[in-house]
């Protein structure tokens, strides 16, 4: 990646003293991220596959706290760490790397990093993952019991979907924060959070109940936006077309936003009824891993931002396409460095369209300014090598 533009700070006009010192909070698990890239095809079974290429990064919830704070967003992360070779890799990664603040994170003695092994082909993708819940702080005072660190019968699905215990019930104080909902539980941070004035952007992801009710969602009415995928948010609404589901949320939270895949997005503000509604650009997607998370990055900056809706979906949008252009998660989340150069080269293109370039003029006023050094020093490829 291109790390030769400054830094942006898209807040910088709007800072006061008395504000927030985050911008962003947000809680989750952190995974190891092992990506082999470069298979013509999936693996067979029975036979050994040899991949081009290969990266290693922070992945699950370090996907959207690295896109956040590379679009210069102050970025508060809380999650527990395993006190292993790659729980220090994925730390120093996020905090020396991408200058996150993990002071509310905390290391497992005797707990292990999850894992996630993904393999990239053919514009798809293959995962395979493990790891353990991580056990809650009282367990935790100098080190984690035998029967709570990591018990062998504990899956994955539970190490992903069980309540975060990384932190006490009382986020910092803070512009955002992002949740993701799952039907039928309540985080109370949420509430906290709100209460405290943070707007809180969430997503969901399937209902495995198959009941599809927003009433099984406590969390959302707290929520300032909410982003589902087209398929989620025509379920939860029971309707059959994606911008009547939006107008349908935008009932219950004052901004629903529906992702449409290769369509674009399409956007409510219930507060006025205004609509926006803009298209996907077309790239070759190598690989989708964190699309969905940078896209969320995206519009949480241009909410905090004040951008018009329809600027912020063009920018969630095109943060999202650069993402898909590279490799792994946290590794492919576009900076401004990326935004300037597909900015400035986009515009040089022949074929261009005049009309859809102006979507994005809204850029040309932001990306001169610059407000703190360049380069960050990106999480690294690999893991092992010492200076």
């Amino acid at each position: 990646m291109s790390t030769d533009t400054p830094g942006i700070d898209p807040l910088l006009a709007l800072r006061a003293p008395q504000d927030p010192a985050c911008d962003v909070f947000l809680t989750g698990t952190v995974f190891l991220d092992i990506i082999f890239t470069g298979l013509d095809s999936a693996p067979v079974r029975g036979t050994e596959s040899w991949a081009r290429g290969m990266g290693s990064s922070p992945g699950g919830v370090a996907n959207m706290a690295t896109a956040l704070a590379r679009l210069g967003l102050h970025t508060s992360l809380a999650a527990a760490f395993g006190d292993d070779h790659y729980g220090e890799y994925c730390w120093d990664a996020l905090e020396q790397g991408e200058g996150i603040d993990l002071s509310m994170s905390r290391t497992v003695p005797g707990w292990h990093s999850p894992v996630t092994v993904s393999m990239a082909y053919e514009g798809e993708r293959t995962m395979v993952s493990h790891g353990h819940e991580a056990p809650a702080p009282s367990a935790v005072p100098g080190q984690a019991t035998p029967d709570q660190a990591t018990p062998d019968q504990a899956t994955p699905d539970q190490a992903a979907a069980a309540p975060n215990p990384a932190f006490p019930q009382c986020p910092p104080r803070a512009r955002a924060a992002i949740a993701s909902l799952v039907p039928g539980r309540s985080e109370p941070w949420v509430a906290t959070a709100a209460r405290h004035g943070a707007l809180i952007f969430a997503d969901v992801g399937w209902d495995e109940t198959g009941r599809w009710d927003l009433d099984a969602l406590p969390d959302l009415a707290h929520c300032e936006a909410f982003l589902p995928n087209a398929e989620e948010a025509m379920r939860y609404t029971r309707t059959d077309c994606p911008r009547a589901a939006a107008h349908a949320l935008a009932e219950r939270v004052p901004l629903a936003v529906v992702t449409l895949g290769a369509e674009g997005a399409y956007a409510v503000d219930g507060r006025t009824g205004a609509a926006a509604q803009v298209p996907a650009i077309e790239v070759e997607a190598l690989d989708p891993t964190g699309a969905g998370d940078v896209f969320v990055a995206g519009f949480v900056t241009g909410t905090l931002a004040d951008w018009p809706l329809a600027d912020r979906l063009a920018f969630a949008g095109l943060t999202a396409a650069l993402s898909v252009q590279e490799f792994g998660g946290s590794l492919s989340a576009p900076g401004w460095a990326e935004i300037a150069a597909w900015w400035q080269r986009i515009r040089t293109c022949e074929s261009q369209d005049p009309t859809a370039l102006e979507r994005y003029a809204f850029l040309e006023e932001l990306l001169p300014t610059t407000a703190r050094a360049w380069p960050l020093r990106r999480a690294v490829p690999t893991i092992g090598f010492r200076q």
